[in-house]
């Protein structure tokens, strides 16, 4: 499908394009794609290859994302794709992100049938998830709009690494995001990630700032970004720039792709991350990939508003204030 105009620009001089969509803006000669490996200069013009095509379909609860305040104990529809626009060296779905050449069980799909089959599970959401979906944004566009005239609401498990124009195109129809924060070092974004840092908290902001419903996740990775000086600066930039009431996720690495080396995240490096953030004035901090309390208390007296065994969550509390203290509490219902 030829992307949208306003997402790329044709050179005077040649047949090369530099696509928008993400914050690589990748300058594409003829021929040949950009680092997504998704979008295609054909001729001068740029085309989605991957427009309708996806590697998952899943009923998954909302708490798998992770999302902890947003919609608490219902199903979101989750839908993947592949390819990136990092080359983060540690990543969990390289499968289908960096490897997905090797991989043939792709299949093409129809936005209404996406939509019809979201409805169908019982789920008040689609998200889009597993693989970075900014990437695909006219197909993620296309269905999401139709899905918001049933009432389903949108979730974007991204990375961040949006450019200016898509992110402004994605707020439109968006309502939660779960961000990746990798790390608050730039060197870490550079050396791991192929990215940059500076690019990702501007998005942050302006997410925030767009009055959308986020939540950050940080995996932790021993000898990588787990030193107490991170954690305390990335727990102050949620503090001082978001909010004391963004959810932060620390979540536990274990060895994969190229960093197959490594060890799982140490227990108490995690729970010294959450102490640290607790520390720092974050009034929801939860760990990840560890079975540990994943309950949410109101961070005023300390009630139970939200029980979680797993995924399977007993909302105690539906209420936008605290039933015992009065307390606002950043969770959509």
């Amino acid at each position: 499908m030829l992307v949208s105009s306003n997402l790329f620009k044709k050179s005077s001089k040649s047949r090369k394009v530099r696509c928008e969509i993400c914050a690589n803006y990748c300058k594409i000669a003829d021929g040949s794609y950009g680092i997504c490996k998704q979008h295609k200069n054909i001729n001068g013009e740029l085309f989605d290859e991957s427009f309708g095509v996806v590697s998952s379909l899943n009923a998954d609860p909302i708490e798998k994302k992770p999302l902890y305040h947003f919609l608490p104990g219902t199903l979101t529809y989750s839908v993947g794709g592949f390819g990136c626009n990092m080359g983060c060296l540690h990543c969990q779905n390289y499968m289908i992100s960096q490897e997905f050449d090797k991989i043939s069980d792709k299949f093409n799909i129809l936005p209404e049938t996406i939509v019809e089959n979201a409805i169908n599970q019982g789920c008040k959401s689609i998200a889009w998830t597993y693989n970075e979906p900014t990437i695909h944004l006219p197909f993620n566009k296309k269905t999401s709009l139709l899905a918001k005239r049933k009432n389903l609401k949108i979730v974007y498990v991204s990375n961040g690494y949006m450019s200016d124009q898509s992110l402004s195109e994605i707020l439109n129809f968006v309502d939660a995001f779960n961000i990746d924060l990798k790390s608050m070092s730039q060197n870490f974004y550079k050396k791991i990630c192929k990215a940059d840092l500076n690019i990702v908290l501007d998005n942050l902001k302006r997410i925030y700032d767009a009055d959308k419903h986020l939540e950050i996740t940080n995996l932790l990775i021993n000898g990588y970004n787990d030193l107490t000086e991170e954690i305390t600066k990335l727990a102050n930039f949620i503090a001082d720039n978001l909010g004391c009431d963004i959810p932060l996720h620390f979540s536990r690495a274990f060895p994969y792709y190229k960093l197959n080396d490594i060890s799982p995240t140490a227990e108490d490096k995690l729970f010294e991350a959450k102490r640290i953030a607790d520390d720092c004035g974050l009034e929801y901090v939860y760990i990840g990939n560890l079975d540990c309390d994943a309950n949410t208390y109101c961070p005023d007296c300390g009630e139970i508003l939200l029980k979680r065994n797993n995924y399977s969550t007993e909302v105690l509390n539906n209420d936008k204030k605290c039933i015992k203290c009065g307390k606002e509490l950043n969770i959509r219902f």
